[in-house]
């Protein structure tokens, strides 16, 4: 995924399928810059993690 689409669906109000490593994930951010994500798989929010922006796919 690139840095634009995944700051797109950060910023949606809608749920949108991304996986990270075969997980089910939620965008809260994206660092432009870093080309990083602040992400957490939605069966456990408390799992909050930043991830390279390309290894988010989306379904």
């Amino acid at each position: 995924m690139n840095v634009n689409r995944a700051k797109e669906i950060a910023s949606m109000g809608e749920m949108v399928d991304v996986q990270y490593e075969g997980e089910s994930i939620y965008i809260q951010s994206v660092n432009e810059e870093q080309g990083t994500a602040r992400i957490f798989p939605l069966n456990n929010p408390q799992a909050e993690k930043n991830v390279p922006v390309d290894g988010l796919l989306e379904q």
